[in-house]
């Protein structure tokens, strides 16, 4: 398969190794030096698009790939008030987009735990539910794109929650994400469902950038030959479950 990387930072050249140990050909590296070169591509050049940049660039990167009629595969967060204009692109072009705010397998198994625990706690009001996330201080965006999908699992089942909201709230109508910042975190993200008498939590850790690398790559292995939306959910049947 030719892959294009999008954004050759630490995480594109951790794509590059597992996209290379699968056995993919690396077409092109795309970053802030040769951005032109992305207009100049098409599905001649490349099987599909890897596209893990900064919030600003991520919404052009998209589009041109679909444009261009190369599918992508975007893990870049904090730019989804965007998403439908590129969903509806995607339509219009018959283009490939697959979006996930967090590649790990691992994480969208717990996406999935997530919603479980927040449908057996909805009937116990005594536990107020909130969400933290702590990431290396590099991230720009906060919260998370992983947060907030976790934060929207919780509010299918909170339905009173009517946004969340980024800090503290002891208001009903706010689910709280409190988002912190370290040096050399690759991403840990909590639930907690607090109570007088005791606490719940369930926690991912991510150790190192393989599992969100493995994962993309395994998303472009699987969409590189459809045509539509697509996310985690549906290349792991997880709606199944």
């Amino acid at each position: 398969m030719r892959i294009i990387i999008i954004g050759y930072g630490k995480m594109g050249k951790v794509i590059e190794k597992i996209a290379q140990q699968r056995g993919h050909e690396i077409v092109e590296r795309i970053d802030a030096n040769n951005g032109h070169r992305l207009q100049e591509l098409t599905n001649a050049d490349a099987d599909v698009a890897i596209e893990f940049t900064q919030p600003v660039s991520a919404y052009e990167n998209v589009k041109t790939c679909i444009q261009q009629q190369i599918p992508v595969v975007s893990g870049t967060t904090g730019w989804m008030d965007k998403k439908p204009e590129i969903e509806a692109l995607c339509a219009e072009k018959g283009g490939t987009f697959f979006y996930a705010s967090n590649f790990s397998v691992g994480v969208n198994l717990f996406f999935q735990l997530n919603k479980y625990l927040a449908k057996m706690m909805k009937p116990y009001n005594d536990y107020q539910v909130s969400v933290e996330e702590i990431h290396h201080t590099e991230k720009k965006d906060a919260p998370s794109g992983t947060a907030i999908t976790l934060a929207e699992g919780v509010m299918d089942s909170y339905t009173e929650k009517k946004q969340w909201i980024n800090e503290g709230s002891e208001r009903a109508e706010d689910l709280s994400i409190v988002s912190l910042r370290e040096h050399d975190v690759k991403g840990t993200h909590s639930i907690y469902y607090k109570s007088s008498i005791d606490d719940i939590e369930i926690k991912h850790t991510a150790h190192t950038r393989e599992g969100f690398a493995t994962g993309a790559v395994m998303a472009a292995e699987w969409v590189k030959d459809k045509k539509g939306v697509f996310g985690m959910a549906e290349m792991l049947n997880l709606e199944n479950l």
